[in-house]
């Protein structure tokens, strides 16, 4: 299936790839999903998902716990007796 080439919809899918930290393949994807599960196949029920999804990132993004970028890099960050652990030989 061809990629959707609309300006607005790929402007919406990079915004929401930027606030969830994600490539923008994975924000379309994100947003195609979503919008089949609405039972929305068209251009416009996939440019109002990504609209909803966006303002969702936003104020999880402005919420007193910071952005999603800065709460993954603190699930990321290794306790003090895990910092020697060897995955591998």
């Amino acid at each position: 299936m061809a990629a959707i080439q609309d300006h607005a919809y790929l402007k919406l899918c990079a915004e929401l790839a930027s606030y969830l930290s994600i490539s923008l393949s994975s924000a379309r994807k994100k947003v195609e999903l979503a919008a089949l599960k609405n039972g929305g196949k068209d251009l416009e029920a996939r440019k109002e998902m990504a609209i909803r999804l966006v303002q969702e990132a936003k104020s999880l993004s402005s919420g007193k716990d910071g952005s999603v970028a800065k709460q993954f890099d603190v699930l990321l960050a290794a306790l003090a007796e895990e910092e020697n652990f060897m995955v591998e030989d």
